[in-house]
Order: structure tokens, then sequence, then C-alpha cells
């Protein structure tokens, strides 16, 4: 039973806007066990959209639709849909009831463009959207299937947990999915490649390893479709652990930043954050954590020397001696935050993310990192690259890293 995601609108198309909508759908998808054949992005104009539909439907049996179902002359998709399926658009009074109650609970007047939601296509059937105006579409083509949904993130999520998704698996039969990650540190993609070959050469037919570089390290897949290969999921599983040995970070799909939280709150440490050349990066992954708040104490983000010096107590003449980028500086920086903020932890980076600020002594990407870890510090020297964006990402993935393995390293011995 195949599946196709098309997201709609030319704000996607011209990079106006990420597409994370078909990301979080096929995630949510293959977990439930169904399988994402392909992803297509069109723009508003009609016709692309109807070759999209007449593409997808030659290799698909379930065609998922977002965007192009608001109240503005851009979106058409419902008038597409129509002309796809033969039909016109009729009056739904639930769904303009709906609308009504709306608009009413948030005190707005109701305009005819929003009126107009209440529109539908006579062949659909209309499944109610609980927090947004336009109605989910639900079309059979003889044994496809073809679901229309709002662009809105939430209201997408929204339909796909609580209507979409149930309907999918009482209607139709899934093979399960079986996954296991493992994030790893210590390789480059390649080098983890080739000690991986003679497991990858042995593995059985159904199962696959896959490799996802993050900033994070690399986030190792073994998957396989269908329940009767637990068992030898459970073998693959504990094989590809061997192998990895202490550069497996953990097994599950938790990011670092998590990770870290969790070995903090179990030693009842805290932590803070001494941010340069990643201008609070660090402090973004971190408290994109829920319950960060226990165990984070916050961030000084010293962009300037001047900042370094009266807040973090980096000495002027260790500045002139070694630069703003060294180890030394790192290593004040981290004793600095840790001692205003009174934590048990912290991480301090410096370094010169580009595309200018290097020397040939110190090119662009060199990063320096102190991590400290009750009484003892770590300092390492990197070069991350010379994209500035990727720099920053990759920095702050290191420096987490670097502070947890810190700490996984005391609680192993």
């Amino acid at each position: 039973m195949k599946i196709e995601i098309i997201t709609i609108g030319d704000e996607l198309l011209i990079g106006q806007i990420t597409d994370t909508n078909a990301a979080w759908m096929a995630r949510e998808l293959t977990a439930e066990g169904f399988a994402v054949g392909a992803i297509t992005t069109v723009g508003d104009a009609a016709d692309d959209l109807l070759n999209a539909i007449n593409h997808a439907f030659s290799r698909a049996d379930i065609l998922l639709l977002t965007g192009g179902v608001g109240p503005t002359r851009d979106d058409r998709t419902k008038e597409t849909l129509c002309n796809y399926f033969g039909c016109g658009l009729i009056l739904n009074n639930e769904v303009l009831q709906h609308v009504e109650n709306l608009f009413s609970r948030r005190g707005i007047t109701l305009n005819p463009l929003t009126r107009d939601q209440a529109l539908v296509p006579e062949l659909a059937t209309v499944i109610t959207n609980s927090v947004g105006t336009a109605p989910l579409l639900w079309f059979r083509k003889g044994e496809q299937l073809l679901v229309s949904m709002p662009g809105v993130p939430g209201e997408m999520r929204t339909a796909m947990r609580e209507e979409i998704i149930p309907r999918l698996k009482r209607q139709f039969q899934v093979n399960s999915y079986l996954r296991r990650d493992y994030l790893v540190t210590g390789y480059s993609e390649s080098a983890l490649a080739s000690h991986l070959a003679l497991f990858e050469d042995q593995l059985p037919a159904p199962f696959s390893l896959a490799y996802l570089p993050s900033y994070g390290g690399i986030l190792l897949r073994l998957s396989a479709w269908g329940e009767e290969h637990a068992s030898a999921m459970d073998l693959q599983g504990c094989e590809l652990r061997r192998l990895l040995g202490n550069n497996c970070i953990t097994e599950g799909n938790k990011k670092a930043e998590e990770l870290l939280g969790e070995l903090l709150c179990g030693k009842q440490l805290n932590l803070s954050t001494a941010e340069s050349c990643t201008g609070g990066y660090i402090a973004h992954l971190i408290t994109s954590i829920p319950g960060a708040s226990s165990w984070y104490m916050g961030s000084v983000i010293a962009y300037d020397n001047s900042v370094k010096k009266k807040l973090l107590k980096v000495k002027n003449e260790t500045i002139e001696t070694y630069g703003e980028v060294s180890r030394e500086v790192a290593e004040q920086m981290v004793m600095g935050v840790a001692t205003a903020t009174e934590t048990s932890c912290a991480i301090a980076v410096t370094g010169i993310m580009g595309p200018e600020g290097g020397t040939k002594e110190k090119p662009v990407g060199t990063v320096w990192i102190a991590t400290l870890y009750r009484e003892e510090i770590i300092t390492r020297k990197y070069n991350v690259g010379n994209n500035r964006a990727q720099n920053i990402e990759r920095t702050a993935g290191i420096a987490i890293l670097q502070l947890l393995r810190m700490m996984q390293e005391d609680s192993f011995s």
C-alpha cells in the first residue's frame, strides 16, 4: 500500500517557506506502517496540480495533499479537484455552521471569502477540520484514495493524528515497520561505512542500514518491514551495537541535548553556556528540550571581547597573547560562566564562522570548545568547515556531544 504526498503552493517552490509538512507526514506514516513512495511539490497553477495527481495515481494507492484550500484567490485546490473528479461545488451546512461557530468564539465577523470555505466538491466525503475553517476532503477513485488537507502545519498535523491516519488504518492493511536508531560519533560518514561494510554485506534481505549525518553526529537507522522479522531485528541490533562500541552515544531517536539533560538531572547537576561564535545557538538547542529549566541556568553570549572580559573575566593579556580564538580563552570563558552562574557543568565556544575573518594560522572553521564537568575541563580544537550557517550548527552539536561524552565516560568508569 503505497502513499504519495503532494504539497501545494508557489511559496514552497520559490523557497519562501520551507516544506516541513512532507517530512512530518512521512515520518508519522512510516511509524504507522505505511510506505511513502514519493513526495511531490507543485505550485498553485491548476494544470500543474492535475498533472501531479495523474502521475501520482499511476504509482500510488493513496494521495495525501496539503495546501491550496484557503479562502484567497491563489487557493485553487478545491476547484482543481472538482475538475479532476468531474463534479461541482455545493454548500455544506455542517461546515458552514462550524466556520460560523469558530468566528463567533473568536469575536470575528464572518466575511464572504471565509463563508466560501463551506463550498465543497459534491463527490467528496467531508471531514470537519477541528482547528480551522477549511474542511478535509476524502475522495475515492476505484480502489485508490485522495485526501486533501490544509497546508497550515498545526491544522494538518491535527487532521492527520485525529482523523486521517486512524481512518487509513481502519480501511487498509498495513505492514509493521521495524526500526532501530543509533547515534554515533567519532567517525566520518565514509569511515563508518567502511567499518560496517561486512555487517552490511551480511544483512538479510529485508533489512537496510541508512546513514543520516547531522550536526550531532551520524544517526544510523537499521530497518525492516514486517513483524515477522522482530527476532532477527534483535539479533542484528545487538551485533551492530557491538561493532559500534563506545562510539554509539545512544540507541533510540533522542537528541544529544535531550540525553545531556537526562544525565544532568540524574546526577542532580546544572549547566550554563558561554557562546561567542555560535551566538546563542547552543542555548537554542538546549532550551528546545521540554523541562530544560530544571537543569539549564542560562548563557552569556560574549560576541565581543569586551563582554568576554567584563562578564566572563577573560583576561586582556590572554586575548592579546593567544588571540580570542584559542584554548586559553575558551578555558577562561568556561570557568567564567560557571562561576557567574554557579553551575557544576558548562560549555564554552570561540571560533571563526566565516565567510571572513580567517587567517593562515586560524582559517575559517577553526573552533575551540571547552567543557567543564565538576572540577575537570576538556578543551579541544576543531575545524568545522567553511559554510557559516553549517559551522554554527556543527559547533553547537559538537560542543553538546563533547560534554555528553565527558559525562558518559565518567558514568562508565
